[in-house]
C-alpha cells in the first residue's frame, strides 16, 4: 500500500483566520431605480389631473362629504407614494449603510433581507465583496505578523548566539561552524521575505488569457497535456501556478505531471504518493508545511489560492486514485 505524502506541519503558528464564506444575495426581481423614480413622477403629475376629474365628477355644489372624499384620495395617494419610496429607497439605503459600518467593525458579512431596487442590490453586492476582500486582507496581515514573529525568532536567536560566541576566543573550526550557522539563518530569513513578496504580488498582473501548452514548459517532471485550451490567466500567472504544482509533485516523489482543460476547468494531477487524509483540509493554509526542516515555507499553495481567487476562480484538491489532483475552475 502506497503511503500518502504530507504537505503540512503540526505547527499552528501563522494560520490565517479565514473570514466567513461570502453569502450571495438572493436573486429575485427588483424594480429598477428608473422605474421607481419614473412611476413617482408620473403619479405626482397625474394627481392634479385626478383631482380635476374628481372635482368635475362630484360637481357643484361641493358638500363637506365630497370635499372630505377628495382630500382622502389625495392623502391616500401621497401615503402610497411615501410608503413606496421608503420601502424601495430610504430603508435599503439606511440598512446598507448600517451593515457597512458593522462590517468595518469586524461583524460577519451577510446580505440584507431587502434591497428595494436592482441598483441597490448591485451596490449591496459590491459592498459585500469589498468587505470580504478587506477582511481577507486584514486576516492575511494578522497571519503575516504572527508568522514573522514566530519564524524569525529561531534564525535571529541563531545569529545572536553565534555572534556572541564569535566575540570570544574560538578556534578556527568553531569559527567556520558558527559562520555557517549565521549564513544558514540569513538564508532562511531571505526565503521568508521572498515568500511574502510573492504573496503580496500574487494578485498583480494575473489578468489575461494563455494556452495551457504555452505554460507547460521548463519543468523537471515529464509533462503530458490531455487536452489543450485557454485559461483566463496571464501567461506568467499560469506558469507560476504550474511551476508551484510541479515543484510540489517533484518534491513528493512524482515523475509525471498531467494536465487538461475542459469546460472552464483546468485539472492538474501527478503520479506521486498523494496527500494524506489528515492534511487534505489544511494544504491551502498559509505557512502550513511538513518540509520546514528542508526550507519549506508552506506558502506555495496559499499563494496559488490567492492568485486564482483574485481572478474569480477557485482551486480545490480533487479526489484521485493515484497521486494528487487539483481542479482550477474559472
Amino acid at each position: 500500500m502506497r503511503s500518502k505524502r504530507s504537505t503540512a506541519s503540526a505547527s499552528g503558528w501563522g494560520h490565517a483566520p479565514r473570514p466567513m464564506p461570502l453569502e450571495e444575495i438572493r436573486r429575485k426581481w427588483r424594480p429598477p431605480l428608473a422605474l421607481v423614480l419614473g412611476g413617482t413622477l408620473l403619479a405626482v403629475l397625474g394627481t392634479p389631473f385626478a383631482g380635476l376629474y374628481l372635482a368635475r365628477w362630484l360637481s357643484y355644489p361641493m358638500t363637506w362629504t365630497k370635499a372630505y372624499a377628495v382630500l382622502a384620495v389625495g392623502i391616500l395617494i401621497t401615503a402610497v407614494l411615501g410608503f413606496l419610496l421608503w420601502r424601495l429607497l430610504l430603508r435599503p439605503i439606511r440598512e446598507l449603510a448600517a451593515r457597512a459600518s458593522e462590517v468595518s467593525r469586524g461583524a460577519p458579512i451577510a446580505p440584507l433581507a431587502r434591497y428595494g431596487t436592482s441598483e441597490l442590490r448591485d451596490l449591496g453586492g459590491s459592498v459585500l465583496r469589498m468587505g470580504h476582500v478587506l477582511q481577507n486582507r486584514e486576516a492575511t496581515i494578522r497571519a503575516y505578523t504572527d508568522h514573522v514573529t514566530h519564524e524569525l525568532k529561531s534564525p535571529l536567536t541563531t545569529v545572536t548566539g553565534a555572534a556572541e560566541l564569535l566575540e570570544g576566543d574560538v578556534d578556527s573550526a568553531t569559527r567556520i561552524k558558527l559562520a555557517g550557522e549565521i549564513a544558514e539563518a540569513a538564508a532562511r530569513m531571505t526565503r521568508l521575505v521572498e515568500v511574502q513578496r510573492d504573496w503580496a504580488r500574487a494578485t498583480e498582473g494575473a489578468r489575461g488569457t494563455a494556452r495551457l501548452s504555452e505554460a507547460m514548459t521548463g519543468h523537471a517532471l515529464r509533462v503530458t497535456i490531455a487536452r489543450d485550451g485557454e485559461i483566463p490567466l496571464s501567461l506568467e500567472a499560469l506558469r507560476l501556478v504550474l511551476t508551484h504544482l510541479a515543484r510540489n509533485a517533484a518534491e513528493a516523489g512524482a515523475t509525471v505531471l498531467r494536465a487538461g482543460v475542459q469546460d472552464g476547468l483546468l485539472w492538474v494531477e501527478d503520479d506521486g504518493p498523494g496527500i494524506s487524509e489528515g492534511n487534505q483540509g489544511r494544504i491551502f493554509d498559509p505557512y502550513f508545511t511538513t518540509r520546514r526542516d528542508r526550507g519549506g515555507t508552506g506558502m506555495g499553495l496559499a499563494i496559488l489560492r490567492r492568485l486564482i481567487e483574485a481572478q474569480g476562480g477557485e482551486i480545490t484538491l480533487a479526489p484521485s486514485k493515484n497521486g494528487a489532483r487539483f481542479d482550477l475552475t474559472f
